[in-house]
């Protein structure tokens, strides 16, 4: 069951995937992705080193010692990088709700797991002492029980209030 949701987690970013591979043709030889400015940003984003910039309409480098590019070259919400209907804020957005869902579900099956594997052990030492405890208590209490039954028998007996187990009428024979 737990496969299934992570599969079902990890379906659409693969649909993303198929997607930004779909739309792709063969990468360009190398040329610099400055020859792609001010033309389409399908034509820039066939070469995958590339960067379109919305704001300015330039093909720029895209910055790999960083791993998002910097406002001064690119704001967030005009870079596009792969694909160019999807922008960089949206990426971010979609792979962190993406990695949270993931995490949390990890979690989810983690917590899951334990509690099924501590509820399937059986009961634990403290349990069982505590039920080794009560069983000692309930017998000491049926212990205090007869004692007292057997005080009160004879309190009775001295006095002659004991009833004859044998006859229940034997009383009232005697009056």
């Amino acid at each position: 069951m737990e496969a299934l949701r992570l599969w079902a987690l990890c379906l659409p970013g693969l649909a993303l995937m198929r997607i930004c591979a779909a739309t792709r043709t063969p990468p360009v030889p190398s040329t610099a992705c400055s020859d792609f400015s001010n033309k389409s940003c399908e034509e820039c984003l066939r070469n995958v080193s590339c960067l379109w910039c919305y704001t300015h309409n330039t093909c720029v480098d895209y910055p790999v010692r960083s791993i998002l590019p910097s406002s001064s070259l690119c704001h967030l919400s005009a870079a596009r990088w792969g694909v160019c209907w999807l922008n960089f804020e949206a990426l971010i957005i979609a792979i962190a709700v993406i990695a949270g869902l993931i995490l949390v579900s990890v979690i989810a099956c983690c917590c899951y797991c334990c509690y099924c594997r501590k509820s399937t052990r059986g009961p634990s030492e403290e349990e069982e002492r505590l039920a080794r405890d009560r069983e000692e208590r309930r017998l000491q209490s049926l212990q205090r029980k007869q004692e007292r039954k057997v005080k009160h028998d004879e309190i009775r007996k001295k006095y002659g209030l004991l009833q004859d187990s044998d006859h229940p009428y034997s009383r009232f024979e005697n009056e």
